[in-house]
């Protein structure tokens, strides 16, 4: 089985299907992260980007947006459908940006992935005083049974279990985190159903027998419960929103 580094480098590989797969998110919910920040054309870094599903909408939301991922294949997806969008590469701990120069950092579907504490302090490194930090995931709504049999095809994701143990730890400078949730339901065809559990990075980096077990599994619920080749799948965005202090105490160099 691939290693938590691994997994979390695989998904350029398929970073068309991850497009073709992933679910956008509810602009409310894109909305309500740069709520804080008010009226106007907010400057707002999105790290851990992949193919631009958060950037985009987080563009439509009337923003400025830079995208910043570490992996190349990834970004090219996202220039290729929004050559317009400005990208870098780059992680969460360490974005190739000046301190104080946005006024939100988001991650969709990617905070699970970074050091949390690193994460955080660079977070309010590159943000300007009272800026936002706004992270977001798509999760399947899990009390369908249907979609708790889908799950355990595929089996939970790092992202599914850091949700539903009660979301991401707000670490220092930040306080706690203020959350919301929506639920919708996306309908979803045969092939969309497929590119989604085949984007999962634990699918990717799977062996061959094991990633054509689980399509199989997958198709064979498709044709169980789907209704004219359309599968209607539950889900529920969970969003955490956080402000930069006005004011931050950076620990002595060496403490």
């Amino acid at each position: 089985m691939a290693d938590r580094a691994e997994m979390s480098r695989s998904f350029g590989a398929v970073a068309g299907v991850y497009e073709s797969g992933r679910p956008e998110y509810p602009a409310e919910a894109v909305a309500w992260l740069l709520e804080p920040l008010g009226v106007g054309a907010p400057r707002v870094i999105d790290v851990g980007a992949g193919t631009g599903k958060l950037t985009r909408a987080v563009e439509a939301a009337g923003a400025v947006v830079t995208a910043v991922d570490p992996d190349v294949e990834m970004l090219a997806e996202l220039r290729r459908r929004s050559p317009r969008i400005e990208t870098l590469v780059g992680t969460a701990e360490a974005m190739p940006v000046a301190d104080a120069c946005v006024d939100a950092v988001v991650s969709g579907q990617a905070w699970h992935w970074v050091d949390p504490v690193a994460a955080a302090a660079e977070a309010a490194r590159v943000l300007r005083p009272g800026g936002v930090l706004g992270l977001i995931w798509n999760v399947r709504d899990d009390r369908d049974p249907d979609v708790r049999r889908l799950t355990a095809i595929m089996h939970d994701s790092a992202a599914e279990a850091l949700v539903a143990s009660g979301g991401p730890v707000a670490h220092p400078p930040f306080p706690g985190f203020e959350r919301r949730t929506w639920e919708w339901t996306r309908p979803m065809s045969r092939r969309q159903l497929r590119d989604m559990v085949a984007s999962r990075s634990s699918v990717i980096t799977a062996t061959a027998p094991v990633r054509d077990r689980i399509l199989a599994e997958v198709d064979a619920l498709f044709d169980e419960v789907s209704v004219d080749e359309r599968l209607a799948l539950p889900y529920c965005t969970e969003a955490f929103r956080t402000r930069r202090p006005m004011r931050v105490s950076w620990p002595a160099p060496g403490r």
